[in-house]
């Protein structure tokens, strides 16, 4: 029997036009820090209704989170916040901007260097709060308290995690998403996939409900994925995927079974030294890291295939297919698969970034069975 314990302390608004519970969810006596990207927030009405609905608070703004935020960046926001005595942090745009919120969250209470924080995992023990509007739904960051940042200078992209830095509360309104282009729709349906299947195609367990809940997330992604991409101002298809992608990560479906990641520890890797997209590396890496751990897969991938796919036949053939179905899923969003095809020499990468897995001595995936020389083949294949 399973035994862990599962605990989400984010309160989840859903719906059009629900911003206006902002007023009562953020203190009334906060000084709030609005963190932003590149301005799309302005152009889908969020930033207005936003605006409004905070009132008469002390409100200031910091705009230019990248969507793969930068320590770089994300400092002058760390800055910014001990000069103001920041004490309330409201992240409005996509993951990127929750996840470089969070960092500042960590990072204004911190002593010492702060990027330790990331670098070698230092201890997150204060925190500012956090509240957020999602406007681009994929990496579920809305609804949890891990976070990827970015150094540029030492091209690295690192995790961190802390309980102190889940959001109090995260609005998630379908209306913004409308303008959203393709790539950034595609992005988030594949990222939200990937995120279930890091969770459900691993060692096997008997964990029947568990299996049930990332399938209900497969199957949606699978029938409103491609809605949104065929009518992107369908607001019931946009608001499914937005829900999707915020139960493909806030923990529920990854709880007591094991877990895997070495699609996204290889894909972030990817994105440090090429800058692709993180939901384009993990199109790319994930049929690799699913035929190089083939063996050990089969009966997971098998289970999918029937699940989700609806294949029928023996273990192994349905396992390949399996494979094949996923990724020609993908390529029907527009999402290309080949590292080639974004203008990656797949040898020059795996050479790369097993190097950079050796100097860190690093493995991946359930019990460190990708090794170095392993994740080196893989990106040759998906060369």
């Amino acid at each position: 029997m399973l035994q862990f314990q599962f605990h989400n302390p984010t309160r989840l608004v859903f719906g059009e036009g629900m911003v206006r519970k902002i007023g009562k969810l953020v203190p009334a006596d906060a000084r709030v820090l609005l963190l932003a990207g590149g301005g799309s927030i302005r152009k889908n009405g969020a930033y207005d209704q936003v605006v409004a609905a905070l009132g008469d608070r002390i409100v200031d703004e910091f705009w230019g989170i990248e969507p793969n935020p930068r320590f770089e960046t994300l400092s002058k926001a760390v800055a910014l916040c001990r000069e103001k005595k920041i004490d309330f942090l409201l992240p409005v745009g996509g993951g990127s901007v929750f996840d470089g919120t969070k960092f500042v969250a960590a990072a204004v209470p911190f002593e010492g260097d702060i990027w330790d924080i990331v670098r070698i995992g230092a201890p997150v023990k204060k925190a500012l709060p956090i509240g957020g509007v999602l406007t681009l739904p994929a990496t579920g960051s809305e609804a949890n308290g891990n976070a990827v940042i970015s150094k540029e200078a030492t091209q690295e992209k690192l995790y961190f995690g802390s309980p102190l830095v889940y959001p109090t509360f995260s609005v998630l309104d379908p209306t913004f998403t409308t303008t959203l282009d393709a790539r950034q729709s595609a992005n988030g349906v594949v990222d939200a996939f990937v995120h279930v299947c890091e969770q459900y195609v691993s060692d096997p367990v008997d964990a029947p409900l568990h299996d049930r809940f990332s399938e209900g997330v497969l199957l949606t992604l699978v029938e409103q994925g491609p809605k949104v991409m065929a009518d992107p101002q369908g607001i019931e298809a946009r608001g499914h995927v937005m829900w999707a992608a915020t139960m493909a990560l806030n923990g529920l479906v990854g709880s007591g079974v094991p877990n895997d990641w070495a699609t996204h520890g290889i894909g972030h890797e990817l994105t440090a030294f090429y800058g692709l997209d993180h939901a384009q590396t993990l199109a790319v890496v994930q049929p690799g890291v699913w035929k190089a751990r083939f063996e050990a897969k089969t009966p997971r991938l098998a289970h999918m295939g029937r699940r989700v796919w609806g294949l029928s036949g023996e273990d192994r053939e349905v396992a390949l297919q399996a494979i094949e179905r996923t990724e020609a899923f993908y390529r029907s969003l527009g999402m290309r698969t080949r590292l080639s095809e974004y203008g990656v020499d797949g040898a020059q990468a795996g050479a790369r970034i097993r190097a950079r897995f050796e100097e860190r001595g690093a493995s991946v995936g359930e019990q460190g069975a990708i090794t170095p020389e392993i994740v080196e083949r893989i990106l040759q294949d998906r060369a």
